[in-house]
């Protein structure tokens, strides 16, 4: 049982499990959740080399929405903001998940056109899409700047009323109790170092723990899966950026939805305690520092004050950075590897929040039948040598 003073357990990690979840962030313990809750399948671990949640899980702007162009991403994303709606009742926890609707602005009619054609793209995928001019824009968002005199005037956006935010800590919390109540051991402090691999088949692994036996290993590092990989002789076409992000300080509500640009790339949202929280685009430069360059958060802070003169005297109280990790095509990557026995989920770029519970569902079914579950089929590795990519460089409408 759990200690009534704590949510989950701490154990010592046992000889051997039927699944070892390597990385214990939001999408290793979504994937434990469901293992146990789909399949029955509890003798799990989940392996953090640090404290649960404590990488991008804790690093990330949690903007949840599912309004992306490919048939491919807006399946899996789609599935998992229903997965979201109601996700606070299955887990017995308030996620603060708020549905206040996600503005993606257009800023020249290249974003115009690209707008309106994922609104299209969206509505023929079930996705609930709107397409506003620069008025509506304004009635929805009332201090957003649209004046016609700016450097980037707003012409529109795509509005998405069904995306918004959640609260990341909870979201963690959550899952870890639910999985440690099925029976699933949550290991702290235990750094995977190495794969023990016979006849190209995972028998174990290496932690600074001691060895664990495996029946299936599953990466769920995000910025780090490449360097994992590496251990097991794999090179993964992933590369990891830093992404930062910043709050400012306390404030009354004044911004009740999500408003991303693109063009002048800044999101904003308000978090519940007050707070604004923003994001842009990944430093350039590759990294595993979690920290990211000054000149992002000049150009972040110059395109939010241009949409929002409001804040033009707000104080940033923090900045920090996750490291995330990039496929050629920005979408993720999710399914067994050429080592028999070791799955993969990765490459979830900027996305990897939003796609929580979907992600865990989805690799827990494949995880438990040993093939991609439908969802997960066009995400699989051979992708890239066979030229079947989703490229959603640019069509999430967020460069990655």
């Amino acid at each position: 049982m759990t200690h009534p003073d704590f949510l989950w357990r701490n154990p010592d990690p046992k000889p051997s499990y039927d699944v070892v979840i390597v990385g214990g962030g939001g999408h290793g313990l979504a994937t434990a959740y469901y293992l146990a809750r789909n399949h029955g399948l509890t003798n799990v671990a989940v392996l953090e080399r640090g404290w649960l949640a404590g990488g991008n899980m804790a690093r990330n702007t949690t903007i949840i929405r599912s309004n992306y162009l490919w048939d491919e991403s807006a399946a899996i994303y789609e599935h998992s903001l229903k997965l979201w709606e109601g996700l606070s009742a299955e887990l017995d926890y308030d996620l603060m998940f708020s549905q206040r609707g996600v503005l993606n602005l257009a800023h020249n009619l290249s974003d115009v056109r690209e707008g309106r054609r994922r609104v299209n793209a969206n509505r023929l995928n079930g996705v609930d899409a709107e397409w506003l001019d620069a008025d509506e824009v304004k009635k929805f968002c009332p201090i957003i700047n649209v004046s016609g005199r700016v450097r980037y005037p707003v012409m529109g956006a795509t509005l998405q009323r069904r995306g918004g935010i959640a609260k990341h800590d909870h979201v963690a919390w959550a899952l870890a109790r639910k999985a440690d109540e099925y029976g699933v051991d949550l290991v702290q402090g235990c750094e995977v170092t190495g794969f023990e691999i016979t006849n190209n088949r995972v028998v174990a692994v290496q932690t600074s723990r001691g060895r664990i036996a495996a029946g299936k290993v599953a990466l769920a590092a995000a910025g780090h899966t490449s360097v994992l990989a590496a251990q097991a002789g794999l090179r993964l076409p992933l590369q990891s950026h830093p992404l930062q992000a910043l709050v400012s300080e306390l404030l009354e509500p004044v911004l009740d939805c999500v408003v991303m640009s693109n063009a002048v790339h800044v999101y904003v949202s308000q978090a519940h305690k007050g707070e604004l929280v923003m994001g842009a685009g990944i430093d350039a430069y590759n990294s595993y520092g979690q920290r990211g360059g000054a000149h992002v958060i000049e150009a972040q802070m110059a395109a939010a004050l241009e949409l929002f003169p409001i804040f033009s005297r707000v104080r940033v109280l923090r900045t920090w950075a996750g490291v995330v990790d990039v496929s050629p095509d920005a979408s993720p990557v999710i399914g067994p590897t050429p080592v028999e026995g070791l799955y993969l989920n990765a490459g979830w770029g900027t996305g990897g929040f939003k796609a929580t519970p979907g992600s865990g569902w989805v690799y827990a079914h494949t995880l438990a039948h040993g093939r991609p579950h439908p969802l997960a089929e066009p995400f699989g590795l051979d992708r890239f040598t066979t030229g079947a990519l989703i490229d959603e460089h640019g069509a999430a409408a967020v460069a990655h």
